[in-house]
């Protein structure tokens, strides 16, 4: 009825240094996810779609990362690394419904760079305020009933094998290890649900930017390429960091999937990702830069 995490018990005299790190890491994401949402709701040169689809992502951030490091620090604080099956399956069904909405808000945001770059005079009635909220709401929850299904069908299974789960949280490939039986079937389906919500808004951002590009190289100014290009480069990083990292960890044949590979692929793009894309977006970006500023004169 219950699993255990081993999470990072193979480092034992690392404990409290993982700890600290990871509590750090914590705060700086909260902090600089919770700075941009702050910052697009006060200044009113950020109150445009591109920043709303920006605050709707840095909330996402805060929830996604919420679903695991906080558990990951009780572990390493208490060592009670025992977690229930209701704990468990609750925990990847948040944690699948958060990456899904990513996965689509990343597409959002890459159609609102296209219609703004490709199509400037028709942008303001594209892009009002109704479609801007019919956008962020459809990538919140189109993932909700498909990952409600993965989970029930994957904690359907029987796990005889170990309740050992050699991972810092309840992800798919871990648990399906567990599993007794013939569940190639069951890895089957996991393949086509990533596939879906994964190469699906993929290939969507991929079709944007191939339209930016091409209308970008025909911009008659380097000045005007310049500016056209910076505002979608933040995006397209973060883009590329978290779909590579999720598509080595999801993709990948089950007989190469490894404890470790597998812990430092999902601390990528379940930790890491999310600390840098503050970064990432304010210090590319001279109107975040100027509303932090103001800011900062007025306290």
């Amino acid at each position: 009825m219950q699993f255990v995490l081993l999470g990072f018990s193979d480092l034992p005299n690392l404990q409290g240094l993982l700890f600290g790190l990871f509590s750090i890491t914590y705060i700086m994401i909260l902090i600089g996810n919770s700075l941009i949402i702050i910052l697009t709701r006060l200044d009113t040169a950020l109150q445009t779609p591109m920043y709303f689809f920006l605050a709707n992502f840095s909330s996402l951030e805060i929830c996604y990362v919420s679903v695991t490091l906080p558990r990951v620090l009780v572990n390493l604080c208490t060592q009670d690394r025992s977690i229930s099956m209701r704990g468990c399956a609750t925990q990847m069904c948040f944690f699948l419904m958060l990456a899904t909405t990513e996965s689509f808000l990343l597409a959002v945001m890459a159609y609102d760079r296209y219609v703004a770059i490709c199509n400037p005079l028709h942008y303001p009635l594209v892009m009002n305020h109704r479609v801007c909220i019919r956008l962020a709401v459809g990538s919140w929850v189109c993932g909700i009933p498909v990952q409600i299904g993965q989970t029930c069908q994957i904690f359907s299974l029987h796990f005889c094998h170990s309740n050992h789960i050699n991972h810092f949280f309840c992800d798919m490939p871990p648990i399906l290890k567990l599993a007794c039986g013939d569940i190639s079937l069951h890895e089957l389906s996991v393949y086509v649900v990533v596939l879906l919500v994964g190469a699906v808004p993929f290939m969507l951002i991929l079709a944007s930017y191939s339209k930016i590009i091409s209308t970008v190289l025909r911009l008659p100014t380097s000045r005007g390429r310049d500016k056209a290009f910076s505002t979608c480069s933040s995006h397209l990083l973060v883009v590329l960091l978290f779909f590579g990292s999720a598509t080595i960890t999801y993709l990948r044949p089950p007989s190469s999937h490894s404890p470790g590979t597998d812990k430092l692929l999902s601390l990528f793009y379940t930790i890491v990702t999310p600390m840098f894309n503050p970064l990432i977006y304010s210090l590319r970006n001279k109107d975040v830069i100027a509303a932090l500023r103001k800011l900062f004169l007025k306290i």
